[in-house]
């Protein structure tokens, strides 16, 4: 899949999350990379997306401003995991999701089945 798809399916997941959360994302980047830098060549586990930045629950007036916080999803890592563009689609939209969750402040305990 090329990036301009791509980023179009990331902004169709973007746009399909419910007002009220939609409301409530400020400051944030949405950024699409290969791969990880550091991933090595056999991975055990393909990391999909990652956020970068203070979640919300940990921000306080008083902090010092580092600039907007980031969230990267790895296309390539991505597409090894799926077998279809409709599997690509619901993959983004669950790695989306889940960074998201980190965004607002959930941690990997309470994203597990989410």
């Amino acid at each position: 899949m090329d990036r301009e798809d791509f980023n179009r399916i990331v902004g169709e997941a973007l746009d399909a999350l419910p007002e009220e959360f939609r409301a409530r994302i400020q400051n944030v980047a949405i950024l699409v990379e290969d791969a990880p830098a550091n991933q090595s060549a056999h991975p055990k586990q393909l990391l999909l997306g990652i956020f970068h930045g203070v979640p919300m629950t940990r921000r306080s007036m008083f902090d010092l401003y580092t600039g907007p916080s980031h969230i990267v999803l790895y296309q390539k890592n991505i597409e090894a995991v799926c077998s279809t563009d409709d599997e690509i689609r619901q993959q983004i939209r669950m790695t989306v999701i889940h960074e998201l969750g980190h965004y607002f402040g959930m941690s990997e305990e309470q994203l597990r089945g989410v």
